[in-house]
């Protein structure tokens, strides 16, 4: 990687520049609205096995970041370009292209890297984990790179990283923990900012004119939130946005203590080892040290909420069945908390109040399978319609009472 002495500052100008180098090869993804009285807002489908009722009821317009639409379907090709086109500029292309880049990911980095890699003629070499999404794996071989299996832990991946960083002297490109890493990815809350004050300002003057007289503008974006696994996304996103008024949040599996960012913020210590399988696989790592020292800091992270499997999947059914987006496990946690964290949602109706608020989601990215999300689901119902009474333990329907 580009050295961290010679790196830009961590500030929203240093966003804003990044965004320059990366424009000519990412896309500007799209944003979607919903309209602030959606009654799955306001009385999202219930779950089962049932999670504790929501009972706020938030005036809520949200503004959807398709990063699954992003190059390689996830916000990662942000990062991987703005740190690679670093590197090449710091180093040279002759010597990046001789020594190549190496980096450890369960896959959207992976692809990522591969794909900015191979449009500089760069050789990559990207160590996944056994377990990786077989189409993430497919995709990061699709782009020319060496894949090298390891373990599902940080530490397996970094041991077998380091294996090759000593056999072929290539520069590591770590998925999250550097600084051109979070630049590059936080240029997704710049776009989403002026993308929702562009839909807000046409939706006033439209009013305006249907009603014959000037409607007051809405203000832009409240709050966003945003995944949180090693961190590079939603502490680019602080960084971003920090000084613009906007709250930044940060959403999390709670399965099997992958929710370590929000559990580090209240114990005030960041947890350096997590091992969970959450279907968010994703955000299985523990947060890297430079973004802890971005999210930990009150002024620049409004907080991190948590939610459990089934709300996760209830989020991405709602995404994929009413929505029609298509979006992976990880992509759909901050919609879950929008949707069901019962804090979180008093909180948007109390600080919100009649008027509301304006919450940017984002959809960090759209890389699975249909095959993975048949079995996803097809074990949901089966726990539903056990709950419900229609099948028994072994699967098999059970007759219906029908009065004689």
């Amino acid at each position: 990687m580009a050295d961290h002495s010679t790196c830009p500052p961590l500030t929203r100008q240093s966003v804003q520049a990044a965004h320059k180098r990366i424009e000519p090869y990412i896309h500007r993804t799209p944003v979607a609205q919903t309209p602030p009285a959606n009654p799955l807002l306001t009385a999202p489908r219930q779950i089962t096995p049932p999670s504790p009722p929501t009972t706020a009821k938030p005036t809520v317009r949200l503004f959807f970041k398709s990063e699954n639409q992003q190059k390689i379907g996830a916000f990662k090709a942000r990062g991987a370009f703005h740190a690679l086109g670093r590197l090449i500029e710091e180093n040279g292309i002759d010597s990046v292209r001789a020594r190549g880049v190496v980096t450890h990911s369960s896959g959207n980095h992976a692809q990522a890297l591969a794909f900015a890699a191979k449009t500089f003629a760069v050789p990559a070499h990207i160590v996944m984990p056994t377990i990786s999404t077989p189409s993430k794996i497919a995709g990061t071989k699709s782009h020319g790179a060496e894949v090298v299996f390891s373990g599902s832990t940080s530490e397996e991946r970094e041991k077998v990283t380091q294996g090759i960083i000593d056999r072929t002297g290539a520069t590591l490109i770590p998925p999250y923990d550097h600084p051109d890493i979070i630049l590059g990815a936080g240029t997704q809350a710049l776009e989403l900012e002026e993308q929702a004050m562009e839909i807000l300002s046409t939706s006033a003057s439209m009013a305006g004119n249907s009603s014959g007289g000037q409607k007051k503008q809405k203000k832009g974006l409240d709050a966003v939130i945003a995944p949180i696994g090693g961190g590079g996304m939603l502490s680019g996103i602080c960084t971003a946005l920090h000084g613009t008024g906007i709250r930044v949040f940060g959403a999390e599996p709670s399965f099997e203590g992958a929710n370590d960012a929000e559990r580090g913020l209240a114990s005030g210590q960041r947890i350096a080892h997590v091992k969970t399988l959450t279907i968010a696989d994703g955000l299985r790592t523990p947060v890297g040290e430079i973004p802890w020292s971005i999210i930990s800091d009150k002024d620049k992270l409004a907080g991190i909420y948590s939610v459990n499997e089934e709300q996760i999947k209830a989020a991405m059914r709602l995404a994929l069945e009413r929505m029609k987006v298509f979006i992976e496990p990880s992509a759909a946690v901050g919609l879950a908390v929008m949707l069901y964290h019962e804090g979180f949602r008093r909180m948007v109706e109390k600080e919100g109040g009649e008027e509301g608020w304006n919450v940017g989601v984002v959809l960090s990215g759209g890389n699975t399978t249909m095959e993975a999300i048949g079995k996803l689901f097809a074990k949901s119902e089966r726990v539903e319609e056990r709950a419900q009474g229609t099948v028994g333990r072994d699967g098999a329907k059970v007759a219906e009472n029908v009065p004689g």
